[in-house]
């Protein structure tokens, strides 16, 4: 029990990759607290709470930063204390550059850039009071490599990666430590819209022949929240099965 007594905050956490990070910090004995957009994190939380693990479910947009703030001061109230954030929330508007529009744009960004930001800024004062906390942002291998039809997601992804750097050189003499996570295919919400063709030729670019699982992910994550990962800091992990190498 690696994270026992620690409180994590993770959002984007009703399904998919979300959730198997939340399992993941969970069964370490952490207390989670589930955020999302969609009320379906109610059910989820309630699913965990049933299986023994201590849990919170809150709804909140993190692209506004006074709902960032509601997480984060509903988790203080709750559990005194926050020790982990991760930045999950996050989705996707693809389109060709010439025909996304302004708003496909700004959505993206939105959610995943700066809900990473509003969420950090939210969190962090409560890490530096007690000079101890770890960040985990969920960036993408496209954030490093790019992709035809998601230059918004792309750049999303990329100012993640920037941002934990930059948050990492920042926090670092305060005791806190900020990483990243970049997925790469990986079986979820986002790939299942593509079919079975383009599926088995995505899979043969990858050299491990697979999409990855949600729980490829959730591992990462834990190690890098863990009392393993304390000398590590400002780093990208990529869970891709060797696409970007």
């Amino acid at each position: 029990m690696k994270l026992a007594q620690e409180v994590a905050i993770v959002t984007g956490a009703a399904r998919g990759i979300g959730l198997a990070i939340v399992r993941a910090l969970a069964a370490e004995g952490a207390k989670v607290v589930l955020a999302d957009l969609l009320p379906a994190v109610h059910d989820s939380a309630d699913e965990l709470k049933k299986e023994g693990f201590e849990t919170l479910s809150v709804t909140g947009d993190v692209s506004k930063f006074s709902e960032a703030q509601q997480i984060v001061e509903t988790t203080i109230e709750h559990f005194g204390q926050i020790d982990i954030i991760v930045n999950n929330a996050g989705i996707t508007r693809d389109n060709l550059l010439l025909r996304m529009s302004e708003d496909d744009w700004e959505k993206v960004i939105a959610i995943n850039l700066t809900g990473t930001f509003n969420l950090t800024k939210a969190a962090i004062k409560y890490m530096i009071k007690r000079r101890t906390g770890k960040i985990v942002n969920i960036a993408s291998v496209i954030g490093e490599i790019g992709n035809s039809g998601q230059a918004n997601y792309a750049a999303s992804k990329a100012g993640v990666i920037a941002f934990t750097k930059s948050v990492a050189k920042e926090l670092g003499s305060r005791g806190i430590r900020a990483n990243a996570v970049a997925p790469g295919f990986i079986k979820s919400q986002m790939t299942e819209v593509l079919s079975e063709k383009v599926k088995k030729n995505l899979e043969k670019e990858i050299p491990l022949s697979r999409l990855g699982l949600p729980e490829d992910v959730a591992k990462a994550v834990r190690f890098l929240v863990s009392p393993d990962a304390e000398y590590i800091t400002g780093q990208v992990l990529n869970v891709d099965g060797g696409m970007v190498m």
